[in-house]
């Protein structure tokens, strides 16, 4: 039987090294079990990948041809996804407040890195342990269709409960960073 909530349109943020993991993520809970609605760059072969180094334009189309009218970014996190500057913009553009409602914003961790990762700067920097004060929340990977869709309409209900607590100031990555699992830069 599928997921009985509210299908929300969800934007999902990946490193594409985790493709396995993100394929088998959306297959399973929105494909199969109907949780979300998903939008994504880079999960498949036809997407056309943005050519430029000019960050306002990358985060407009981002915006534009990705998270359109996505409401929630969920950050599947690996071992690699904290260094990569795409995923930093992804989660940049997701914040946005002005002339966009941001985006609720969710990590979970991929089941290939256990019950702990490191998280990409930005999302750590909108997260706290305690859960309170903070916008964002992260989990390890969920156990059924049910408990995704309660973190999901979390996400969902930030973007006006807790929108005061967004911290999103600090500058886009310019480069991917060095990893600090494998020590490279990918």
């Amino acid at each position: 039987m599928a997921y009985q909530g509210t299908r929300r349109k969800v934007f999902i943020s990946h490193f594409r090294d985790d493709r396995r993991e993100v394929d088998e993520f959306i297959d399973k809970f929105s494909n199969r079990e109907k949780v979300f609605i998903p939008y994504v760059l880079g999960a498949n072969n036809n997407d056309e990948f943005i050519q430029s180094r000019n960050t306002e334009y990358v985060m407009t189309q981002i915006r534009r041809n990705y998270l359109q009218d996505t409401t929630v970014t969920i950050v599947l996190i690996g071992s690699c996804t904290h260094s990569r500057r795409y995923v930093d913009w992804e989660i940049k553009t997701s914040l946005r407040q002005g002339e966009y409602t941001p985006n609720g914003l969710m990590g979970i961790i991929l089941p290939s890195q256990g019950k702990s990762a490191h998280l990409p700067p930005r999302l750590k920097a909108n997260w706290s342990s305690g859960h309170e004060n903070c916008y964002a929340r992260y989990w390890v990977y969920p156990n059924s269709a049910e408990q995704l869709g309660e973190w999901i309409e979390d996400a969902f209900r930030a973007r006006t409960a807790r929108k005061h607590l967004i911290k999103n100031a600090q500058d886009m990555m310019g480069y991917n960073a060095k990893c600090n699992v494998c020590s490279t830069t990918h």
